[in-house]
């Protein structure tokens, strides 16, 4: 599915155009402006799946948030946006197939590393309280007292519990908002399922940042299906092979000037994989 067809960006010419009319004097940036023009990236026309690709510099997470803040779409991390970000987006232009339903959304590393952090957090609270719960099953269990009050009848009542059941089984009943640990690799690819719905335009700015091998090849896989089965469009930066490898995906090769599309297999970064596992070939 494509909502998003097509998306320019300032020129050089536009660029000097705009400073020429800037009153302002008193900024040391003026960025965004300067990143893409650079890079000669005036347009994209995306697919289905379509890949920004490029070394640290190159601007691909620049573009990113340019088309995020055009789009409107929705993102739950904070982007510090530059006081000139207002006016280089208003100089770019998006054209639509349809469109953009409004559960799409712009994920970054911030968002997955908040994510994981939250997921922490919570397993703390709760191995805390897990604790407490243990020394209570056992007080429970082996204390002797003659009810006197209401507040003597709840501790007979817990005490009878644990009784007749295991500590494991006490704990789980009582601790009844157990959330389940994870690693953070899996905490990570959890958190695309979960904000990646049917229908939908997805911005992803370096998602293998977080997941093992195993697991970008599996977002690889889910990206894919929901691209093809259900309605979705991505638009991804990303210098991860296994991302690049995406079958039927649109690669921009932003370390070029001008900006060309490229097939995976051509991209330095993959060749370097490449050389290398060639090179040590017999050890495997």
């Amino acid at each position: 599915m494509v909502y998003l067809n097509l998306f320019t960006f300032p020129n050089e010419d536009m660029e000097f155009n705009f400073f020429m009319s800037v009153k302002r004097t008193c900024y040391d940036s003026f960025y965004p402006f300067k990143v893409l023009s650079r890079h000669g990236l005036e347009r994209i026309d995306f697919k289905p799946i379509t890949i920004l690709y490029g070394g640290n510099g190159s601007g691909k997470s620049t573009a990113l948030h340019i088309i995020a803040e055009k789009t409107g779409i929705s993102r739950d991390s904070i982007y510090n946006k530059s006081n000139f970000f207002p006016d280089y987006v208003n100089m770019c232009e998006m054209y639509l197939e349809t469109d953009i339903p409004d559960n799409s959304k712009i994920i970054t590393s911030d968002d997955v590393f908040d994510y994981m952090l939250n997921i922490r957090n919570l397993n703390e609270g709760i191995d805390q309280k897990r604790d407490k719960l243990f020394e209570e099953y056992l007080d429970a269990k082996y204390s002797h007292f003659q009810l006197k009050s209401i507040e003597d009848y709840e501790k007979l009542k817990k005490a009878n519990n644990a009784k007749f059941k295991t500590q494991s089984r006490f704990v789980r009943n009582e601790l009844i908002d157990n959330v389940k640990e994870y690693s953070n690799g899996e905490s990570a690819f959890m958190y695309f399922t979960e904000k990646i719905g049917e229908n939908g335009l997805y911005i992803l700015d370096e998602p293998e940042n977080s997941l093992s091998p195993k697991r970008q090849m599996e977002l690889v896989n889910f990206i894919e299906k929901s691209a093809r089965f259900f309605g979705c469009q991505f638009i991804i930066s990303t210098h991860s092979p296994f991302l690049l490898s995406i079958r039927g995906a649109t690669i921009y090769n932003l370390d070029e000037k001008p900006v060309d599309i490229k097939s995976w297999t051509e991209l330095e970064n993959v060749r370097i994989y490449y050389d290398f596992f060639k090179k040590h070939e017999k050890e495997f």
